[in-house]
């Protein structure tokens, strides 16, 4: 599906259409910090937001981004991995995450040879699926051109085709390009 709105806003627009005050999501690849205060803007002001990435540098962005906007206690920061979420995530929750953004790729402005890697990123999506509460979402920006993308992007379409417990449709840039990003949003079944 084709859509004339730039992916990241389709993703937080598909996102927004899910979440009330005092829901629980995840942002699995913090970055700059974007997605945690979308998602806790939507959240406030009694839900909260487990967001992750394995750099300091976008850790401490995203702190700041978030006290920038009166945020910080909805959020609970992670220097880990995504694949380690339900590790972070407390027991209670899990089953009650109403959505899940990850973006895919590297950190702009920083290192291009950190990246996001299939194997931490498809058993993220396992778990985030397991995490999901019904009627949740999980939305996945993947960047195809840049080394590695390429790779990422081929095994998360494989994955994709063998999920049975949710919907997924796929979005994608209004100029098509081997090397476009891909928005694949998936929906609890």
């Amino acid at each position: 599906m084709n859509t004339a709105l730039p992916l990241p806003k389709r993703a937080q627009q598909l996102i927004k259409q899910h979440l009330s005050p005092g829901d629980y999501a995840i942002d699995a690849t913090v970055g700059n910090g974007h997605d945690t205060v979308f998602l806790a803007q939507q959240l406030a002001p009694s839900g909260q937001v487990f967001s992750f990435d394995i750099q300091q540098q976008a850790i401490e962005k995203t702190r700041s981004r978030l006290v920038e906007h009166n945020l910080e206690t909805l959020v609970t920061l992670f220097q880990s991995s995504h694949a380690r979420m339900a590790e972070h995530i407390p027991s209670n929750l899990h089953g009650y995450i109403k959505a899940t953004m990850f973006n895919l790729g590297y950190l702009p402005g920083s290192d291009k040879s950190i990246i996001t890697r299939s194997d931490t990123t498809l058993a993220a999506l396992e778990t985030s699926i397991a995490l999901m509460a019904e009627n949740g979402i999980i939305t996945v920006l993947v960047y195809p051109g840049h080394a590695g993308g390429d790779t990422e992007a081929r095994a998360i379409h494989q994955w994709l085709s063998r999920q049975q417990s949710v919907t997924v449709k796929t979005y994608t840039s209004p100029v098509v390009t081997p090397h476009a990003p891909i928005l694949h949003c998936l929906e609890k079944c």
